[in-house]
This record gives structure tokens, C-alpha cells and sequence, in this order.
């Protein structure tokens, strides 16, 4: 099987991809393992001064989770919450990582794509790219430790506006509502990327992860009770998260019944 995670380097510029191509780049659980190791690791290297993060192939950042891996990871709000101590995990390590990130945003990034996308410093998007976090069709929720990255990044009435509405937006819209940096055309994204990551690199690095220390500092972090914490996991107990996972999988609109 191909690594899950691709790391190459460019001197002080590292780029780390996100390899599934063939379906999207969609996120299983190696993926997550992978990243929150490999940012880790990539985090600890003092001759590093940037880092790329990027999915694999031409036609997507992320698609979002592997809907595949629900019926065994995501059965139940007990193994969710294990699932989703992981991807917590990772998110936290992309967000602390002491040197700059930026993602390259081709295609779709939707979903957990969005989610990591958002834990980077700066995002340069495609104008074909797509967002959006489309959950509430699968009758699923965003924990507290996915959430947070977008509250941060978009503001309360974003953030409620992209996760009860579940559309799917364009680069342009994503660009009004402050979830990229930029927008640029498709085939001078990847350029303007490592072009950024580039310009981040000739600053002083120590003051570039000062900065990172600082404004990680100053933004306001809630204090969740355990209880709080489990019941972003809640939702997997339910039957409409059930009849959420098996009207995609059947490819037709599900019928929540609010219970």
C-alpha cells in the first residue's frame, strides 16, 4: 500500500501530502495517524522554516472523512471518541506546529480537508476549489477538538452558517468569508503556494514561530467539562447518524427523524 502521508523537502520548505488520489484523498485513520506524527516530528526540526501541506494529485486538498471506515471507527459515540481523540491529536499537532504552514488548496476540501486546512497558517486556494462541511446530511457533528480550528478561522456566524446549511461553496465565497488568503487560477496555485512558503522561509525564523507563540496565546480557548467533551461524540449513538451513513453509502436523500 502507498504511505498515507508523503513527506519531500526543498531546502527549508517541506511539503506534506495527503495520499489516497484515487478517492479524493479522503481521510481514514493511517492518514490521521500519519499526519499528527509527521508534524510532530517536522515541528521539531530547527532547520526547517516552512511548511507546504498539500493533497495528492490535481483533484482535491481532502474530500473529507472515508465513509467507509464509519460502519467499524465511527459504529458507536465509544469508538468515535477514540477515533476522535486521534484526530484531535492531529489537528493540534498541524495548529502547534512551530514553523509556518501553509496549504495548497486544489479541488475539493471539504469536510476533515477543511477541517485540517483550517488549523494552517495561511491557505491558498484554486479558483476551482469547493468547501464546505456537509455533516448534517450524514446526521453527524463536529467535536469540540475538529471544531474549534474553524470557529477561530471564520467567527461564530460562519461557522454556524457553513455547518447548518451543509452547502457546498465556491473559492470566491470561501475567500469573502475568510477561509482562504487567497485565490489565485488553477494552474498558478501551486506556484503562489511555494512562492509564499518561499517569502515565509528568507524572514527570521525564530520570529516567525514567536508569532505563531503569541497570537496562539492571546486567542481565547474554551474550558470544556469531560462532559461537554463526550457529548460531541453523542451523535454516533443516534439513528439518524445511522440513517445519515447509509442513505450516502445508497447514494439517496436521507430521512432523519430527529432521534
Amino acid at each position: 500500500m502507498p504511505d498515507p502521508i508523503v513527506v519531500t523537502r526543498d531546502g527549508a520548505v517541506a511539503t506534506v501530502a495527503l495520499n489516497n488520489p484515487e478517492r479524493l484523498n479522503a481521510l481514514n485513520r493511517a492518514m490521521w495517524a500519519g499526519l499528527g506524527e509527521i508534524m510532530r516530528a517536522l515541528s521539531a526540526d530547527d532547520g526547517l522554516r516552512c511548511i507546504v501541506v498539500r493533497g495528492a494529485g490535481e483533484k482535491a486538498f481532502a474530500a473529507g472523512a472515508d465513509i467507509a471506515e464509519f460502519a467499524t471507527e465511527r459504529a458507536a459515540s465509544k469508538p468515535a471518541k477514540r477515533y476522535g481523540k486521534l484526530v484531535h491529536e492531529t489537528m493540534r499537532a498541524v495548529a502547534r506546529c512551530r514553523h509556518p504552514t501553509v496549504a495548497l488548496i486544489r479541488g475539493a476540501c471539504v469536510g476533515g480537508g477543511l477541517e485540517i486546512a483550517a488549523m494552517c497558517d495561511l491557505r491558498i486556494a484554486g479558483q476551482s476549489s469547493r468547501f464546505g462541511i456537509p455533516v448534517n446530511k450524514l446526521g453527524l457533528t463536529m467535536a469540540y477538538g475538529e471544531l474549534m480550528g474553524l470557529l477561530a478561522l471564520s467567527g461564530r456566524a460562519v461557522a454556524l452558517e457553513i455547518l447548518l446549511e451543509g452547502r457546498v461553496f465556491d473559492a470566491g465565497e470561501a475567500y469573502r468569508k475568510g477561509l482562504v488568503n487567497r485565490v489565485v487560477a488553477d494552474d498558478k496555485v501551486e506556484a503562489e503556494a511555494y512562492a509564499t512558503a518561499r517569502r515565509i522561509a528568507e524572514g527570521a525564523p525564530l520570529v516567525n514561530r514567536w508569532h505563531k507563540q503569541y497570537i496562539e496565546r492571546l486567542a481565547v480557548t474554551a474550558r470544556l467539562s469531560k462532559k461537554e467533551w463526550d457529548e460531541g461524540y453523542a451523535c454516533f449513538d443516534t439513528s439518524d447518524y445511522k440513517e445519515g451513513v447509509a442513505a450516502f453509502m445508497g447514494k439517496r436523500k436521507p430521512d432523519f427523524k430527529g432521534r
